[in-house]
């Protein structure tokens, strides 16, 4: 079983501590997503395991050995840290060719991650030229080229569009299934929401949940009810005695009705039953509806409703930032069109090239 296991892993530069004490492991089988904000120790860590970096304490083993230790490493790991970290003048075949013939591997296996990835047709065009997106479809032939057992991705989705996402998504999945390792860091917590079935989360380079996707936004306290009944004021007051909060479900924005068909500005309500549309925080869905049963209030719809994975992040993480954000109002503001202006506009598709 070739597990991947961080026991004390410590890592400072100068004073900053960058990996402080961290401990955990990346199980087989499954698709684990690395997260953190900013300057967490992400990269780092990942350095580290793959001995780019040497610790000041502690140890990072791949199947009970130091990467240096590995007898054929290529075949054994596949990582993706930089995708732009290739030779500007060489072509993609080539690329992929020095890395097999170093390892001893199949010219066959070149071509077949070429088709793999989509870059046939640009094979022998040189890496500089590639946009962000085939860069990252470079790097991941490259990190697949040995059939390894053990997946390190270090943001592998930036740049590709929504077909190589997904394409990315279902590879992931596709080889975790068959009983290799896969660790990946990403800060699209939408993506890590449908792709990672377990979540390591680090602030500050120190663990802060080590815990299945579902577990880590289970424990988010950002989860509300949904509730819809004829008789809100009620209702309302008989959650507010028992300590929780009820709100009228605002107008969706623009001017258009709400999906329950309430005029815009005011509560959502039912077109036909004239239910009218409640949020409700601070009290399970059970409890709602034996206060409900207990005074006769009619539902019509009682939903626990859980926080997304990038609420329950921002949750995790918020004494662990390295780098305060200003108010987006305030920066625009400032910003005019200037830097941040140009920060907005879209960059090159991933198809395209320079």
């Amino acid at each position: 079983m070739t597990q991947i296991e961080v026991r004390g892993l410590t890592k400072r530069f100068g004073r900053k501590v960058a990996v402080d004490d961290l401990t955990f492991t990346v199980e087989p089988g499954r698709v684990t997503g690395f997260l953190g904000p900013n300057g967490a120790g992400k990269s780092t860590t990942m350095r580290l395991i793959l001995g780019l970096d040497h610790p000041h304490a502690g140890t990072a083993t791949i199947g009970g050995r130091r990467y240096r230790d590995l007898p054929d490493p290529l075949r054994t790991v596949g990582a993706l840290l930089e995708a732009k970290s290739v030779h500007p003048g060489r072509s993609a075949r080539n690329h992929l060719r020095f890395l097999a013939q170093t390892q001893g591997l199949p010219a066959r296996r070149v071509e077949e991650m070429l088709d793999l990835v989509g870059l046939r047709e640009v094979a022998d065009k040189r890496a500089g030229s590639f946009s962000l997106g085939m860069s990252q479809r470079l790097g991941i032939a490259a990190a697949l080229l040995g059939d390894p057992r053990v997946l390190l991705l270090d943001e592998p989705v930036n740049g590709l569009d929504p077909e190589g996402v997904l394409w990315v998504r279902n590879l992931m999945k596709h080889l975790a299934a068959q009983g290799r390792t896969i660790f990946v860091s990403s800060h699209l917590m939408n993506e890590m929401a449908v792709t990672a079935d377990h979540l390591i989360v680090i602030g500050r380079g120190r663990l802060i949940a080590d815990a299945s996707t579902a577990e880590v936004i289970a424990r988010s306290t950002g989860k509300t009810v949904r509730v819809r009944t004829p008789d809100p004021a009620r209702l309302t007051e008989l959650i507010a005695a028992a300590g929780g909060t009820a709100r009228a479900a605002a107008a969706e924005p623009g001017g258009a009705p709400t999906r329950d068909g309430a005029a815009p500005g005011g509560p959502a309500a039912g077109p036909a039953d004239g239910a009218t549309l409640l949020t409700v925080t601070g009290l399970e869905a059970a409890r709602i509806g034996e206060l409900a049963a207990s005074a006769s209030v009619v539902l019509h719809e009682l939903t626990p409703q859980l926080a997304s994975l990038e609420e329950a992040f921002m949750e995790l993480t918020s004494q662990s930032l390295e780098f305060g954000v200003r108010d987006a109002g305030a920066a625009g503001r400032a910003g005019g069109d200037g830097a941040l202006g140009r920060a907005a506009r879209p960059g090159q598709s991933e198809g395209s090239t320079r």
